[in-house]
């Protein structure tokens, strides 16, 4: 080996400011030649330009040492196995406003298993920028990527548009009527002239009709002379055909002409011999259309005798004198498995080696005789043992075909945008529009004279279906991406793969080039470059690797920021562009194709303020890296075992792959599209904690609750698990005998946004603008988080369109929501797919039932949004074409079932809302029993739970829906269960409802509540449950002191299960933690079932009562600055079992203030914006006693105050008090009654929505009021 420093002498000359770095004064020109062995240093004070080709060991660039490029006319390939550029080190090929307008070449070459010493820090085969560094490449700009704008068909070369095939049931003449310019099938019939004349007649009306111009194409199937008489032959005869008239009994025929046109007739006949003389008669014909498109049309008509191969017989071997495989001898062994005329014969070795290349002499080999070799003849003196077969004919039978082929060879791509730069020879992808990410296909660029300036034309044709317009008003055009580009960096690969642990797995070389980028970097700039046979299957060996970097724009002092644009990553072995404890950095307009492993990566969790725009990833293949990266097979055969007892589980630890995996949520995704991974497009993950490298460098649990960056205007396709994830986290801890698994394996994680990334702060909503998925497998897009808002979304022909998870886990959620508005979701579009091995499924679908690409399965039950459980808003949104088949379920709507939460009822789906809050129920002692529950209004209607977990759990627990202020009796099909919790969900301070649990006689309880704190996971008791012998003291209950009552006559036991604590509006518990009621029971052995429904029912039976609520006035109908408020004011006696009740409350634009006492209680609204001040009660003692309490009151309120009252127990007494209802609006002479609302305003007019209602039982006011509140003058 030898080494060299080039030596140079150095000019001192003016600096002069050159736009092209190869014009830069004071370069001195570098041909080092060609020899591997060549190491290379360009040092301090060296500034070298390379005008050739050369081939080198390696390069250093240190020091100050400056190599650039020239830009020539001629190729330049530079070979090298490794370019390191460190401590003021420069490579320039371009600038930003100087493009490399030639081609040049970096080529690393290298193997895995070099005896060399690899580089510490960069390894092998790689372009490294050190501390100091400055690497600096731009190309000539080029679009990076576009959509079609026309959809492209498959075919070309022998490409199959159409095929018939059709054999008894056919009979009589086939006619097919195709058109001259695109080869399709206008119209197909039959005519059965072997059994009626009146076919042959109709046979010449129908050849009759078509047009001039158009292909007919015409065959017998099994047999039509008998009745086709001359009108037939005839009208064929006419057309052109010799042979029609000579067509017998059971003869084959075809014939293919252009109608008017009779020297284009093609025809071919063949008379029926028997079954030993079976006729056969084919028809090509060759046309073109106007636009110099060319097809080809087969017609073949024939009979059949197919056959099948018989079971291999050995009756004889080659210890006698020879080996005997005899016909004869073998019908006599096997009667019933041989034929009697062998068609063909077949003799083989015992091993498989057939008889003609065992070098033995064959004495016989006949199908009618059978085998004999004899060990005479061999001369090493012994036969093999050999065994045969026989190929036995089956019935004769007809068949007719009809295919046609499209021969043209090339094909025309109409592009959305002008193919800036393009040029003939480059190479495109387009990507897949259909399930299978595999559809994508490459194409090279052919010269165009003719192509409008959006149209660029391609050798060969499509085998698949590319969308190029949007379908049911979804945009699924599939994506066309460049792949070439004028500056190159390449690994060089060996034709096969080396090394034994990659070749577990693939079956061709994965040791490609990579270039990283070390912290401390000078300046890196990349653009117009192409990247090919880049990445390893290795940790930190990657075509596009940012390595602890830290901030690379303005924060970390480099202006202009660092970026990557228009680079096309392809065929490479190891990801796209990896981001790893980097922030700030720009890539933008990069197309990244067939690679292994997660395409876009973002490493450890640290990675912020990124921004990928307009970037493109396709077919994104499993790699053998991290867990999330591996398919199953990789998964098994690498981590399993790890830890001794491990048995990895693909799906749930590993089986990730996504194109973009975004592991912190501090970045931007804008413009970017996902066009077919293995798993994911777009793949949100959490790390508790950093990782690697990265650790300390934020505190536990930061990322989950970090904000969103933008995302917006981004697409997914063609993948295989979901477009979109937003879920999980990597396991941070190492494998133990508690955890088994290995690091980073995929574990949970909840994601609920915060300001600064802190818990206590308030809610920050992650907005998820116009992103469109169609075609994925599983989801469209599966999110689970707090504060997931989605708007102008499109999702399409997605096994599920979207399924939203809340990010709260029960009890110890953040009162968070999800909501979609303004989105459209369509179940199966008119984009049907090609059909293709890898799609999978294949089978009616749509409106129109037609066949077409399926996911998962023909039966899966389609749906387009799936509630896991809530709670969630959707609004304005529009949901086409689901539509459910013999044999599949389909909804627009869907409930995800399978799991063991309850669905949220507190779900919001345009302007309706479900007033309803569920229970959620715990019994223990035992747990396998399932519960019956009655609501008093519907006793014949009860509800069945099975319980949500498995009947072999220690606990079971129910999540059945009520409504609120209702009665309820609990049952069950055993004995009632020791213990019973009961969970308060979604209920709002007073909020009740009533309970009768279900209990065997002899029972003795202990009741008490507490509530659950979410943040410290401890539980405290607030009260205890005194049992009374009067129902009516269950209403007297407090917080720490209620009441339970035992009817024992019919085994109910009574609680009024209330809230005490006011919740945040999409919590599910209150602000101090979740209310429940412990019921422990001591239950008398061998109870029977707890079944009280027959002595519950009718005794506690009511009638049903139901609030209607007034629809809501819509924004756009009023001025920005006027707006309506809803206001419910109610007072009323309710039946509590035996008992009559006083209820009363104010609701307020859905706020609901519940009066406690009796007497009179006071809400009070800012007459202007419409907020509530505040809410005061008055007690019927006070209100005897010092009525000027209210008056005093109502005097110190704000002129233009709304003021709502509402009264509670018996008013019947007068006061002073009463002239407060005069000064809002009552009349002068007032006679009160028990029940009693007002609606009034106080101020120096009267609106004319001042209303007062009275009496005996029930009193209400339901109305809406405008606000700001003005007067308004008489006309």
């Amino acid at each position: 080996m030898k080494s060299a420093v080039v030596l140079l002498v150095v000019l001192l000359l003016p600096n002069i400011c050159s736009v092209c770095p190869d014009r830069e004064a004071g370069l001195q020109p570098w041909l080092p030649g060609h020899s591997e062995e060549h190491h290379v240093t360009i040092g301090s004070g060296q500034k070298v330009l390379l005008t050739a080709s050369a081939t080198v060991h390696s390069i250093r660039i240190l020091n100050g040492g400056k190599l650039v490029v020239a830009d020539s006319n001629r190729p330049i390939l530079l070979r090298t196995r490794s370019i390191l550029i460190g401590n003021d080190g420069e490579l320039h090929v371009g600038s930003p406003d100087c493009p490399y307008r030639g081609n040049f070449t970096i080529s690393l070459f290298g193997r895995l298993d070099s005896s060399e010493d690899a580089h510490g820090y960069f390894g092998r085969k790689f372009l490294g920028v050190g501390r100091g560094g400055t690497l600096e490449i731009h190309g000539r700009h080029k679009l990076s990527w576009t959509f079609l704008n026309a959809t492209l068909h498959p075919g070309g070369g022998h490409h199959r548009s159409f095929l018939l095939r059709r054999s008894w049931g056919s009979r009589g003449v086939l006619v097919h009527v195709i058109h001259p310019d695109s080869g399709g099938v206008l119209q197909a019939e039959r005519f059965d002239t072997h059994r009626s004349e009146n076919e042959s007649r109709r046979l010449a009306e129908f050849v009759g009709r078509v047009e001039a111009g158009l292909i007919l194409v015409m065959l017998v199937n099994d047999e039509a002379s008998k009745n086709l008489e001359e009108s037939g032959r005839g009208g064929l005869s006419k057309l052109g055909s010799q042979h029609v008239q000579s067509v017998g009994f059971r003869d084959s025929w075809t014939f293919i002409v252009k109608k008017g046109d009779p020297s284009s007739a093609v025809e071919d006949h063949s008379q029926y011999g028997g079954v030993r003389a079976l006729p056969r008669a084919q028809s090509v014909a060759v046309f073109q259309s106007r636009s110099g498109e060319r097809f080809r049309i087969t017609a073949s008509s024939q009979w059949l005798r197919e056959a099948e191969w018989s079971d291999w017989f050995s009756r004889d071997d080659e210890r006698g004198s020879g080996d005997w495989e005899k016909l004869w001898d073998l019908h006599r062994d096997h009667p019933n498995r041989l034929c009697s005329s062998p068609l063909d014969i077949q003799a083989q070795t015992m091993d498989g080696v057939p008889s003609n290349q065992t070098g033995d002499v064959i004495h016989k080999n006949d199908k009618n005789y059978g085998f004999v070799c004899l060990n005479r003849d061999q001369p090493h003196g012994f036969c093999h043992n050999y065994r045969v077969r026989f190929l036995c004919g089956k019935e004769v039978r007809p068949q007719a075909s009809v295919s046609v082929d499209m021969l043209s060879g090339d094909s025309i791509l109409e592009l959305a945008d002008e193919p800036l730069g393009w040029e003939s020879g480059d190479r495109v992808v387009v990507a897949s529009s259909d399930f299978s990410m595999h559809q994508a296909e490459e194409f090279i660029l052919l010269p165009c004279p003719q192509c409008s300036e959006h149209q660029v034309k391609v050798k060969g044709r499509a085998r698949f279906v590319h969308l190029g317009e949007p379908v049911d008003g979804v945009d699924m055009r599939a994506e066309v991406g460049l792949l070439t580009r004028n500056v190159l960096i390449r690994g060089e690969m060996e034709p096969g793969c080396y090394s034994q642990e990659a070749c577990r797995f693939f079956t061709f070389d994965t040791f490609g080039g990579h270039l990283k980028v070390e912290r401390g970097f000078r300046a890196v700039h990349l653009s117009g470059v192409e990247l090919q046979h880049m990445g390893q299957q290795s940790m930190g060996h990657y075509p596009v690797h940012f390595h602890m970097n830290g901030d690379v724009d303005q924060r970390g002092g480099y202006d202009p920021p660092t970026s990557v644009s228009q680079l096309s990553i392809h065929h490479s072995f190891s990801r796209c562009v990896t981001i790893h404890g980097s922030n700030g950095l720009q890539v933008k307009d990069v197309v990244g194709y067939d690679t292994l492993g997660h395409c876009f990566f973002t490493e450890d969790g640290a990675e912020q303020r990124n921004t990928f725009q307009h970037c493109l990833g396709l077919l994104v293949r499993p790699g053998t890296l991290l867990p999330s990266d591996r398919d199953g097979r990789m998964c098994r055969g690498i981590t399993e075992g790890a830890f001794p007892g491990y048995v990895a589980n693909p799906r749930q630890d590993c089986s990730a792959a996504s194109t973009f995996w975004i592991a912190n949520p501090n970045n931007n995704l804008i413009d970017c599209a996902a066009a077919g991974s293995q798993e994911a497009g777009f793949w949100f993950i959490f790390h508790h904690v950093p990782t690697g490298p990265s650790e300390g460098l934020y505190p536990p649990g930061q990322s989950e609750h970090t904000p969103m960056g933008e995302f917006i205007n981004n697409r997914a396709h063609s993948n295989y698990r979901a477009g979109l994830i937003l879920d999980h986290g990597v396991k941070t801890t190492p494998a133990s005998s508690s955890d088994k698994r290995p690091p980073l394996s995929l574990t949970g994680a909840r994601y609920g946004p915060h300001q600064d990334s802190d818990p206590s702060k308030p809610r920050v909503p992650a907005l998820i603008h116009h992103f469109i998925a169609y075609k994925n497998q599983d989801h469209g897009a599966w999110l689970r988080g707090g504060d997931v808002w989605l708007d102008d979304c499109q999702f399409a022909d997605n096994g599920i369109g979207l399924t939203l998870a809340s990010g709260g886990t029960f009890p110890d959620d953040d009162g968070s929501c999800q909501q979609v508005q303004n989105s459209l979701f369509v179940g199966e579009s008119g984009n049907r797919g090609t059909r293709d091995a890898d799609n999978g499924a294949w089978g009616p679908g749509g409106t129109d039932r037609s066949s077409r690409t399926l996911p998962r399965a023909v039966d899966f039950p389609i749906r387009g949004m799936q509630i896991y459980d809530g709670p969630i808003n959707v609004h304005n949104c529009t949901f086409r074409n689901y539509v459910a088949l013999d044999g599949r379920h389909s909804s627009a709507f869907g409930f995800r079932l399978n799991n063991s939460w309850q669905s949220c009822p507190n779900n919001n789906v345009s302007s309706i809302s479900f007033d309803h809050v569920p229970v959620y129920i715990q019994i223990r002692n035992p747990a396998s029993l399932n519960m019956l529950m009655a609501r008093n209004e519907y006793p014949n209607r009860p509800l069945l739970l099975e319980g949500a977990l498995g009947k072999k759990k220690h606990y079971q627990q129910f999540q059945p829906v009520v409504s609120l202020a209702k009665g309820y009796t609990i049952h069950w099909d055993q004995a009632a269960p020791a213990e019973v919790i009961v969970w308060l969900i979604n209920f709002n301070k007073n909020d009740w409802i009533s309970l009768g649990i279900c209990y065997p006689p002899g029972s003795a309880f202990t009741i008490i509540s507490d509530v659950h704190d979410r943040l410290s996971k401890q539980t405290h008791k607030t009260g205890v449950f005194i049992r009374t012998n009067q129902s009516e003291k269950l209403e007297r209950s407090r917080p720490s002191r209620g009441y339970y009552f035992w009817e024992e006559e019919t085994g109910l036991l009574f609680l009024k299960v209330k809230a005490h604590s006011s919740r945040e509006k999409f919590a599910f518990c209150s602000v101090k933690g979740c209310e429940r009621i412990k019921i422990t029971a001591v239950i008398p052995d061998k109870s029977p079932p707890s079944n009280c429904m027959s002595r519950a029912y009718p005794r506690h039976s009511q009638l049903p009562v139901v609030d209607v609520l007034m629809p809501k006035r819509r924004s756009h109908g009023t001025q920005q600055s006027e707006h309506f408020l809803e206001v419910r004011l109610e007072s009323f006696i309710t039946r509590f079992f035996h008992i009559k009740e006083d209820f009363s409350f104010t609701e307020v634009s859905g706020r609901k203030f519940y009066q406690l006492e009796d007497g009179i209680q006071v809400t009070v609204i800012d007459g202007q914006n419409g907020g509530v001040v505040g809410s005061r009660s008055f007690s019927s003692s006070l209100l005897q006693g010092v009525p000027a309490q209210l008056e005093k009151y109502i005097d110190r309120l704000k002129d233009g105050s709304i003021v709502l009252m509402t009264s509670k127990g018996h008013l019947g007494f007068r006061g002073g008090w009463t002239r407060a209802l005069q000064r809002l609006g009552g009349n002068k002479r007032i006679e009160l009654r028990d029940k009693l609302v007002l609606v009034g305003f106080k101020g120096s007019f009267r609106p004319d929505w001042v209303r007062l209602e009275q009496d005996k039982d029930h009193a209400k006011i339901h109305q809406v009021l405008p606000v700001p509140v003005v007067a308004k003058m008489k006309l």
